[in-house]
C-alpha cells in the first residue's frame, strides 16, 4: 500500500499525488487530503491507482447525490463541491494553456451554472445487449442501468424507461457490439427549453417489431412527445447515427430559442433542430458561452466575419446582429438547411451559409481572396487540422475566436497559431457540463505585428498525438466571394 498527499487532478477528475516524484492518478481522491492507494497500472510516465482510505478527508468532498456515481461513467466530480469542481476545470484549462500551449496568460474563472442539474437537451443512452438502457461503465462499453440521471430532465429519462418496457414487452432483442447481432443501439432524445420531446431509436436495420406499439408506449408515457423516429445504423464502429431516417410518428425536429447580446439590447432568437445537427447541450449556459464569443469578436457593424463549423447557425446568427458580412460553414448538409431556415425565421439577411469541411473552405476562402476581419471557429473534440488553421491564419484576420469543448487539443492549437503569429489574449472557460469533466472554453487570439511575432518550433507528429485528421472528401465548395 502506498500513501501520498493529492495536490491537483488530472483530466479525467482522478487525484494526483506524486510520491517520491512519480505521478499517481487516484479516482475518488480530493485536493489536500492525504490517502492510500493501490497501484493497478503503469504505462509511460504514470501509474494508475485505486483508493485504498482517506486519512485525512478534505472539506471540499461531500457525499455523492448519485446512486450511480462510481458505475457509471458519465460524471467525475459527484465527490466534491462545486466550486472545488469549477477550480480543478479551471486548471485544466489553465494547464492546456500553458503547457501545451505555450501561451503566457491566466485563465480566468470559470462561469459556473445557476443550475447544475437536468441540463441536458441531447441524451443518448446506449443499449445492451442483454436489453439494458443507461450508460457507459468509466473505461468501458459496459451499460450500467440507469433509471434517473440526474444530468437529463424527466422527459429523457421516462423516455428511456418507456423503450425499455417496449423492449421487455414484446422481446426485442438489445444489440451486441462485439458480435454485430441484435436490433436497438442507442435510444437518442432532444428535448427543448418548453420541455417537448423528439425520440429517435437508433437500430442495427431498417426496421422494429411493433412500431405502433412503440409509438403508443411513448405517447403515454411521455405526452410531452413531439416525434418519433427510427435511425438506421449498421456500421460496426462506435458512431451513434447512421444516414437514414424514418419518421414513425409526427415529426422529426424541433424549434428552441436562446437569448444573444445585439446592439439594441438582448435578442431572442429561434432555432430549428434536426436529429444530426449540432446543437450544444446546456442552454441557459450556451448563451454564456455566445455573450463572451461575441464580446471577444469586438465587431463594430463594418466586419466580415467567417464562421467555421457553424451548425444550425446559432453563433453566426449572433454575430450578424452586429457584424456587415457573416459566411457559416459546416459538413453537415441537414444543418447547413437549419441554419438557412434560421436566418430567414429570424429575418437576418446577411449571412450565408456552405456545406463544406472547414479546412477545405478555410483554404478556399483564402484562394478566392477573402480577407475576413475575424474567424470564428468551434470545432469537434479533435480540434482543427494544421492545414485549417494555416489556411485561416493565411487570411490575417485580426482576431481569431476559438470556442473549444476539449483543453488539450485546444492547447495544441494554440501552439500552432502562435506559429502565424496569432497569440492569446483572453481564456475564458464556462462549465457547459456541470458534474463532468467536460469544459467549454472561448479564447481569443490576436494578430501581432511582424516585428512582435514569434518564432515556435512546431513539432506536428507530438501535437497530434491527440486528435486525428479528417481525409473525408467532400462535394465542391460553391462561389461565394
Amino acid at each position: 500500500m502506498n500513501k501520498g498527499t493529492v495536490e491537483a487532478y488530472n483530466h479525467d477528475g482522478a487525484g494526483i499525488v506524486k510520491p517520491g516524484g512519480a505521478v499517481v492518478f487516484v479516482p475518488g481522491a480530493v485536493r489536500g487530503e492525504e490517502v492510500e492507494f493501490r497501484v493497478v497500472r503503469t504505462r509511460q510516465s504514470v501509474a494508475e491507482a485505486e483508493l485504498y482510505r482517506v486519512l485525512s478527508p478534505s472539506a471540499r468532498r461531500r457525499a455523492p447525490d448519485c446512486p450511480y456515481f462510481g458505475r457509471c461513467g458519465g460524471c467525475a466530480f459527484r465527490h466534491v463541491t462545486y466550486t472545488e469542481e469549477l477550480w480543478a476545470k479551471r486548471q485544466r484549462v489553465q494547464d492546456a494553456l500553458t503547457r501545451l500551449g505555450g501561451a503566457e496568460i491566466e485563465a480566468e474563472p470559470v462561469t459556473g451554472a445557476e443550475h447544475p442539474y437536468r441540463y441536458r437537451n441531447k441524451s443518448q443512452y446506449p443499449v445492451s445487449a442483454g436489453g439494458v438502457i443507461g450508460f457507459y461503465r468509466a473505461g468501458s462499453h459496459e451499460v450500467t442501468d440507469v433509471r434517473d440521471c440526474l444530468l437529463q430532465p424527466s422527459a429523457a429519462n421516462r423516455t428511456a424507461a418507456a423503450v425499455r418496457a417496449w423492449m421487455s414487452r414484446y422481446h426485442v432483442p438489445g444489440y451486441d457490439e462485439r458480435t454485430g447481432k441484435g436490433l436497438i443501439r442507442h435510444v437518442y432524445i432532444r428535448v427543448n427549453r418548453r420541455g417537448e420531446s423528439l425520440c429517435c431509436v437508433v437500430v442495427n436495420g431498417k426496421a422494429v417489431p411493433k412500431e405502433p406499439e412503440l409509438v403508443g408506449i411513448l405517447l403515454e408515457q411521455v405526452p410531452e412527445t413531439v416525434g418519433v423516429t427510427l435511425n438506421s445504423n449498421t456500421r460496426r464502429d462506435n458512431v451513434i447515427l447512421g444516414g437514414r431516417y424514418r419518421v414513425l410518428w409526427g415529426r422529426d425536429f424541433l424549434y428552441d430559442t436562446l437569448s444573444v447580446p445585439a446592439p439594441d439590447g438582448v435578442r431572442e432568437l429561434s432555432f430549428k433542430i434536426s436529429l444530426p445537427s449540432f446543437y450544444q447541450v446546456n442552454p441557459a449556459q450556451t448563451e454564456k458561452l455566445y455573450a463572451l464569443a461575441l464580446e471577444n469578436a469586438a465587431l463594430r457593424g463594418t466586419e466580415t466575419v467567417l464562421d467555421l463549423y457553424c451548425g444550425i447557425g446559432t453563433i453566426t446568427l449572433g454575430l450578424a446582429l452586429w457584424a456587415r458580412r457573416v459566411i457559416g460553414a459546416e459538413i453537415v448538409e441537414r444543418a447547413i438547411r437549419d441554419a438557412s431556415e434560421n436566418a430567414r425565421r429570424n429575418g437576418i439577411t446577411n449571412t450565408e451559409f456552405v456545406c463544406a469541411d472547414a479546412s477545405e473552405l478555410a483554404a478556399r476562402a483564402h484562394a478566392d481572396g477573402l480577407r475576413p476581419d475575424v474567424v470564428t471557429v468551434d470545432p469537434p473534440r479533435k480540434g482543427l487540422t494544421p492545414e485549417g488553421i494555416a489556411s485561416i491564419a493565411s487570411m490575417e484576420p485580426e482576431r481569431v475566436v476559438y470556442v473549444s469543448c476539449e483543453p488539450g487539443t485546444l492547447g495544441r492549437d494554440v501552439r500552432r497559431f502562435a506559429g502565424y503569429g496569432y497569440v492569446v489574449q483572453r481564456a475564458s472557460a464556462v462549465d457547459m457540463f456541470p458534474g463532468t469533466k467536460h469544459v467549454e472554453t472561448v479564447v481569443l487570439l490576436s494578430q501581432q505585428k511582424p516585428d512582435d511575432r514569434i518564432v515556435v518550433d512546431l513539432d506536428l507528429d507530438e501535437l497530434d498525438a491527440t486528435a486525428s485528421e479528417s481525409k473525408a472528401t467532400y462535394a465542391e465548395i460553391k462561389a461565394y466571394v
